[in-house]
């Protein structure tokens, strides 16, 4: 496992429907060690803190191997890293394979999984494909969100070792299959619920669920 590239941006505006957003989602790779500071990279920001950025999504990681099959069904789509917002471009770590609460040393930064991504309508500003977010999260393609647990610099080419498992916990595919499932069963509420690491907002969403 390791990085294959990191990639940082800054809100910029974008028209949106006749009138004017700010946005994150446009990264770029960059070269060298970049450092975390507090809950971001260096040199990168999100625009709407109320649902973007913040503890339980600091640093967003997307599997490299999903390129190819996002260039097949997007062809007249530049695709180059970085293209889906994400901070870290990586390599042999997989949705079914990773679990909540989790850690891994990254470089020097120590991270840990907490959700899967579910993009809002600016992935589909990006990519000029407004059905993407539909799209996204029915591929179960969803990459995941890392909270950092010690700052540290991370580069392209740094290895991802698991120090923490959780081999009880969730995989992201199966939180990704809970969000858009139309009905859960109480037991398995309450289970999601309990996973160490999980961010908050997954936490109060299951919460109101079993509650309903």
């Amino acid at each position: 496992m390791r990085v294959v590239s990191v990639n940082v941006g800054l809100p910029r505006p974008v028209a949106y429907r006749g009138a004017t957003v700010q946005t994150g989602i446009w990264k770029h790779p960059v070269a060298g060690r970049v450092a975390i500071v507090g809950d971001n990279l260096m040199g990168d920001r999100q625009a709407d803190l109320r649902v973007h950025g913040g503890r339980d999504k600091a640093v967003y990681g997307y599997p490299s191997e999903h390129y190819p099959w996002w260039r097949a069904r997007l062809p007249e789509t530049e695709l180059s890293w970085g293209a889906f917002g994400e901070n870290l471009t990586v390599a042999e770590l997989f949705e079914d394979r990773v679990r909540v609460g989790e850690r891994f040393r990254v470089g020097t930064a120590e991270l840990m999984v907490t959700q899967p991504r579910t993009p809002c309508f600016k992935l589909g500003i990006k990519l000029g494909r407004p059905q993407i977010v539909k799209e996204f999260l029915r591929s179960e393609r969803s990459g995941f969100y890392f909270a950092v647990v010690r700052p540290g610099e991370i580069g392209a080419g740094d290895a991802i070792e698991r120090v923490h498992a959780e081999p009880e916990s969730m995989t992201i595919t199966e939180l990704v299959r809970l969000g858009v499932a139309d009905a859960i069963d109480a037991a398995t509420l309450r289970r999601a619920i309990a996973l160490p690491g999980l961010a908050e907002v997954w936490r109060a969403t299951f919460a109101k669920r079993l509650a309903d």
